[in-house]
């Protein structure tokens, strides 16, 4: 298929069925060179109509929005309960935690061993009512604004306690995961304050369902070199996991 305007027709078709394209396939595909496709994918950007990644595209439609935590609450919710036992089987007794904000992480929360001896720190007022009442469990509530579509603190105030602190690990979660880009979210001032607990940790992992793959936020949170693990389902993209795990990063399938 060597007509322009036929590549670009089924290019856009394949980006509306799946999400994504990849390179190569496309290549296959169409019986044209990788070189082509990707000056296809260019003009196509150019024009606004998809979004290029490392080997592949996705659709225009990655680019998300924001969402109050009580919608996305009700969405993967079996895939959100599975990353969060992994992520419980990673903590040690008396581990000094980060739990930032947003629905897996919440979920992650509810499932934690409560036999542990934990100091738990936390922007989320839900994660913090969860854990609240358990003897075992110090929570440190940050404060600051309240940003309410995820019922979290927000500001200046937070963002000077984070700077006081040393932390063993960060479980921290995302809106967007794009190889090019890196680790977004749809907001600047979560994005700001997820970079300041990286800062302060050892270990960041980041707990997503699958459908955060190939998507891409408002906000940047951090390059892929700042983060050491991703825990996700087993419905990731492979060719994405895998471009992941060549960077150094482990990347758990549940």
């Amino acid at each position: 298929m060597g007509n322009i305007a036929q590549r670009h027709k089924y290019i856009l078709d394949e980006l509306k069925k799946d999400g994504f394209v990849k390179v190569q396939d496309l290549s296959r595909n169409l019986d044209v060179s990788e070189v082509t496709i990707r000056k296809d994918l260019r003009l196509l950007e150019s024009k606004k109509l998809l979004i290029r990644n490392h080997g592949s595209a996705s659709a225009l439609s990655s680019l998300i929005t924001d969402r109050h935590v009580d919608e996305k609450e009700k969405l993967y919710i079996e895939e959100k309960r599975r990353i969060a036992e992994a992520a419980n089987n990673m903590l040690e007794p008396n581990d000094k935690i980060i739990i930032a904000s947003g629905t897996t992480l919440l979920t992650f929360a509810n499932h934690i061993d409560m036999q542990k001896h934990l100091t738990a720190i936390t922007s989320s007022v839900k994660v913090s009512l969860t854990l609240c009442y358990h003897p075992n469990i110090e929570v440190v509530q940050l404060g600051g604004s309240m940003r309410k579509n995820s019922v979290s603190v927000i500001g200046h105030y937070a963002e000077q306690i984070l700077g006081t602190l040393a932390c063993n690990k960060l479980f921290i979660g995302v809106d967007g995961i794009d190889l090019n880009y890196g680790l977004t979210t749809s907001n600047m001032n979560e994005a700001y304050i997820n970079q300041k607990m990286i800062e302060v940790s050892d270990k960041v992992i980041v707990l997503t369902d699958s459908s955060k793959f190939g998507q891409r936020g408002f906000c940047k949170i951090c390059d892929f070199n700042n983060i050491h693990q991703i825990i996700t389902d087993t419905n990731a993209p492979a060719h994405m996991v895998e471009m992941i795990r060549e960077m150094g990063i482990e990347v758990t399938l549940v």
